[in-house]
């Protein structure tokens, strides 16, 4: 019987073991999309308890919460923080075989070298001692990025924002590398005129300009474009329920625009039009640029209205959805690529069926001189666990080059979240491990393996995104 999380924890084979602590294990860690707060890196935020932390603004411990009973005060409610981690202490137990188990576990003993196990009984006391290191230099926002080894983080932010944080942190001299990406979700929200309407006021204020036509709009956007690209970005991310491809005519762009800004809320086919019509031209924004496009599709989000209305969004509401996206995909892909502006590109896919048809999509699009131009995402959101990361590897592998996979990401607005990076890692390897052990693989190769693994733990993002 193996110990819990020992020094080979997932690591199955004598192989797998040797990939990692000789491979991966000690390499830098590229995290090309997250959601930290650029103010906390910029103002190395200090954190006052483990619960700030640890449970601030985790969807994925709230939902467990919640589904173990726990009453809402103590979740995002005005439960002392004692009292939240006690809740968070009691529900640890409950979690076994969920991989919220496993990261517990392995971001205390990461970040403060704390071996227990957390249950009601333990929790007192590594409640005190995690808040008693917390004061400690070390453990500051900035303390802990240094601490996982951090290279570069690629923040998500809007078009309208102002990146003051991101230009303090880089005239900080900061060792690790912030960046910001450029996520225009907003600009293509046109089913709410009142809410889309403050947010073109928002929009043209941070780029000094008049919009009343979609001219303006677009002028605005390519300003800012351009504003991201001057600190450094390098990334565009959209988050989509599904791809818009729909046939359009610049007039009827203009007129649906024309109309939303003076109160018309428009219907399913004007709202797919303009929204075709802006994701096409964020992309050739992009190829003009030399980013990189990502595109994370498929949830539906917010599916609890009450609590909608009583904490917003991005408070653990979400599912995987089931929407069948891979025709205008394709057509949005086509159409970029026939007129050679097509950047590269990455697709995340939430639900675990779309595996397959994504690993083949990317390779209808491929072209030197970029390896991997287009690639197949890490396993996103409710995927980024063992399972999920090994079912996105295993497709991509069967169907494409997992060796010019660009690897794993947060996707975290914690600065506790970077053992998921370790987690990747010790997956990738013993997969790896495996084959080879299991005569699939020619262990003559074994330079060659471990030089893959590094690729796509560091090597391959690093290269990809010219970081």
């Amino acid at each position: 019987m193996k110990a819990f999380m020992d020094q080979n924890f997932l690591l199955q084979t004598e192989t797998a073991q040797k990939l990692y602590h000789e491979s991966a294990k000690h390499l830098p860690i590229i995290d090309y999309h997250c959601h930290l707060n650029p103010r906390e890196v910029a103002e190395d935020h200090r954190f006052r308890s483990i619960t700030e932390l640890w449970l601030g603004g985790d969807h994925y411990k709230w939902r467990a919460l919640r589904t173990n009973g726990v009453d809402e005060r103590y979740i995002t409610g005005d439960a002392s923080d004692w009292e939240k981690f006690q809740k968070w202490a009691e529900t640890v137990p409950y979690c076994m075989r969920n991989p919220i188990y496993h990261w517990t576990h392995l971001e205390l003993r990461t970040a403060f070298g704390i071996q227990k196990l957390l249950n009601p009984e333990t929790a007192r006391e590594i409640y005190d001692e995690c808040n008693e290191k917390l004061q400690q230099p070390g453990f500051s926002a900035r303390g802990l990025m240094q601490h996982y080894n951090v290279e570069v983080v690629c923040t998500t932010d809007d078009p309208a924002d102002t990146l003051e944080y991101h230009r303090q942190t880089r005239e900080s001299g900061f060792v690790v590398k912030m960046l910001p990406t450029w996520r225009p979700d907003k600009a293509m929200a046109i089913e709410d005129p009142v809410a889309y309407r403050q947010y073109v006021e928002r929009l043209s204020e941070s780029a000094n300009t008049e919009i009343r036509t979609y001219d303006d709009l677009l002028l605005a956007l390519q300003t800012r474009h351009d504003f991201f690209a001057s600190l450094g970005c390098r990334l565009s991310d959209h988050g989509l329920t599904e791809f818009y491809a729909d046939d359009f005519t610049y007039n009827e762009i203009e007129t649906i625009f024309s109309n939303v800004m003076d109160g018309h809320t428009p219907d399913s086919v004007e709202l797919g039009k303009f929204r075709s019509a802006l994701l096409l031209e964020f992309g050739r924004q992009d190829a003009r640029a030399g980013w990189t496009q990502q595109y994370h599709y498929g949830p539906i989000r917010n599916n609890n209205s009450k609590m909608m209305r009583l904490l917003g969004p991005d408070t653990g509401y979400d599912s995987i959805g089931t929407v069948d996206t891979a025709a205008s995909m394709a057509r949005f892909l086509d159409k970029l690529c026939a007129e050679d502006n097509l950047a590269q590109t990455i697709l995340y896919c939430i639900n675990p069926s779309d595996n397959e048809m994504l690993a083949t999509m990317i390779g209808n699009f491929q072209e030197g001189p970029v390896p991997g131009k287009i690639q197949f995402g890490s396993g996103w959101w409710f995927n980024d666990q063992k399972d999920g990361m090994e079912r996105q590897m295993n497709a991509l592998s069967l169907l494409g080059l997992l060796s010019r996979f660009v690897g794993m990401l947060t996707d975290s607005r914690s600065f506790l979240s970077y053992p998921r990076h370790e987690y990747f890692r010790r997956t990738l390897c013993n997969m790896l491990g495996n084959d080879v052990e299991n005569g699939e693989l020619p262990v003559e190769e074994m330079s060659r393996i471990s030089r893959i693994v590094q690729d796509i733990c560091y090597y391959n993002a690093k290269n990809y995104f010219r970081f």
